[in-house]
């Protein structure tokens, strides 16, 4: 019913090791982490947070071995959603930085998660109308 297979596969491991570059999953974590940091300094930089934005540009660079673009403040969105897409951000970097063990960049994420949790508690305490929607999409 089947014809036997008469060529070698072209997925053979051996023939083809060196056809393209193979990254380990230390450089891989690498690269996530720097992109999700990346995220979060530019929503950073759209709230206007100048020293925050540093601490994470800083750790870039380091990932990267570049300095980062920085962004100007030109967001539509309102604070309380900049703040809840960045503690979003900070999530995910602080998952990868939690695998690769870098206990730095997982610190600075932690405490930006936490920033971002209170100025959003606090535009929900200013702002009566809505403050289950603001603090649950958390």
């Amino acid at each position: 019913m089947y014809e036997p297979i008469r060529t070698k596969s072209v997925h053979t491991p051996a023939d083809h090791a060196d056809d393209f570059p193979h990254r380990t999953r230390e450089e891989e974590l690498d690269i996530q982490l720097a992109g999700h940091l990346a995220a979060l300094l530019a929503v950073t930089d759209e709230l206007g947070l100048g020293e925050a934005g540093d601490r994470i540009a800083e750790q870039v660079a380091r990932l990267r071995g570049a300095p980062p673009a920085r962004h100007a403040g030109l967001s539509d969105a309102s604070a309380a959603t900049l703040h809840r897409r960045a503690h979003a951000l900070a999530g995910r970097a602080l998952v990868v930085a939690a695998s690769r063990a870098d206990t730095v960049v997982a610190i600075l994420s932690a405490e930006r998660m936490d920033a971002h949790t209170a100025a959003v508690q606090a535009a929900a305490a200013e702002s009566p109308a809505a403050p289950s929607r603001l603090v649950g999409a958390l």
